[in-house]
């Protein structure tokens, strides 16, 4: 009895991936022959043109002629073709531009066919993959903030599948190497599709708020347990979005205002930030946990100047932690500053804080001067 034969797990690898390459061959060798099918019948009409011209004909007759030839339309000569000359040339014309037509045309519909079989095994290796994930995180949507996302995560290696309805930017994604898949995310059809039943995570970052919503509401449907980062426009949105189910909301406009006012009022220890190392480090280790790290330029006269780090940090109310004091003086760093230093103006403290860093500043910002109107002061 002839026992089977086994195969090595890395043949067995090599042979799927010679089957992979063989396919693409043949979705390619289409394309190939249109093109030198292409060249083929414009020889034959440069020549059998030329080759009429040669007999007297003006140009412009001897390719209406050759045209008639080649497509077989059944029209009647231009001129007369009474000399063994002119019927040899006729007669090959006849015979080589016909039966590059007929070629051509055959080339066409396998080029079509090609491309859709190549779509139809892309999509189909793509819906095995996505098939197959299970804890992974779902991308609606991959525009500017999408594709960093994407990024982001697959920089970090975590499974993720994209969900794109525009063709450009599904091409995008798919040239990047991420899994992917075509569709609009409002449809409750296409997140099924994407394994939304088994997601930890789906991340819906259009620039449309009520799609941000719809989505969200039909993800929510779908998986109770699922987290659901929204990406908001405008900040009436927020709401909106939380009461659909988002457990969390990104505004990137008031983000990218909070740092613009930030530049702007603190221009030094934006710089400061920026420029250290160590600081952006710290940044982005905070920012992973749910806070975040400032730096805020001392006034003089500021409601904070001149009290003790543990007193400033009371008046906080927990807003804020002092980690760092930069004297003005040109004087050391003091890391992990003790409850009894001092802040001093012109000093740039950095501080680790949740919440609105607008908050924080301006308690180290100089008290307002009120303006009396009758018994009212108005700050």
């Amino acid at each position: 009895m002839q026992r089977p034969r086994t195969v090595a797990p890395g043949f067995a690898g090599e042979g799927r991936q010679l089957a992979g390459l063989s396919a693409e061959r043949v979705l390619q060798s289409p394309v190939r022959n249109l093109a030198s099918i292409i060249l083929f019948v414009s020889i034959v009409m440069a020549i059998a043109t030329t080759a009429y011209m040669a007999a007297g004909w003006p140009f412009l007759d001897a390719l209406y002629m050759v045209m008639l030839t080649i497509y077989t339309v059944g029209y009647g000569e231009v001129r007369p073709i009474d000399t063994p000359y002119l019927h040899v040339v006729t007669i090959g014309t006849m015979v080589l531009g016909c039966t590059g037509m007929i070629l051509l045309t055959g080339a066409l519909v396998q080029v079509f066919t090609a491309v859709q079989l190549k779509e139809m095994f892309g999509q189909g290796r793509m819906k095995s993959k996505v098939d197959h994930l299970d804890g992974h995180v779902i991308v609606c949507g991959f525009g500017r903030i999408g594709a960093m996302l994407a990024k982001d995560l697959a920089t970090a290696r975590v499974k993720f599948v994209v969900l794109e309805r525009g063709a450009a930017r599904l091409a995008e994604a798919e040239a990047l190497g991420y899994l992917c898949l075509s569709g609009d995310a409002t449809d409750e059809t296409v997140l099924l599709s994407a394994g939304v039943a088994r997601a930890r995570t789906l991340a819906t970052v259009l620039p449309d708020d009520a799609a941000n919503v719809f989505i969200t509401l039909s993800a929510r449907s779908l998986n109770p347990a699922i987290e659901i980062i929204a990406r908001g426009e405008a900040p009436t949105t927020e709401s909106k979005l939380i009461h659909a189910g988002a457990n969390k909301v990104v505004l990137p406009t008031h983000i990218g205002a909070e740092r613009i006012a930030e530049m702007i009022i603190h221009p030094q220890a934006m710089r400061l930030v920026r420029e250290s190392d160590q600081m952006q480090a710290l940044e982005r280790s905070l920012g992973s946990i749910g806070l975040d790290v400032g730096v805020v330029a001392v006034p003089p006269n500021g409601g904070l100047t001149g009290a003790t780090v543990g007193e400033a940090e009371r008046r906080g109310a927990g807003r804020f932690l002092i980690v760092r004091i930069e004297r003005a003086g040109g004087e050391e760093a003091v890391d992990q500053p003790a409850p009894g230093i001092r802040i001093e103006a012109g000093d740039s403290v950095v501080i680790v804080l949740r919440g609105s860093k607008a908050e924080a500043s301006a308690l180290f910002a100089p008290p307002q001067d009120g303006v009396r109107a009758g018994r009212t002061v108005v700050r």
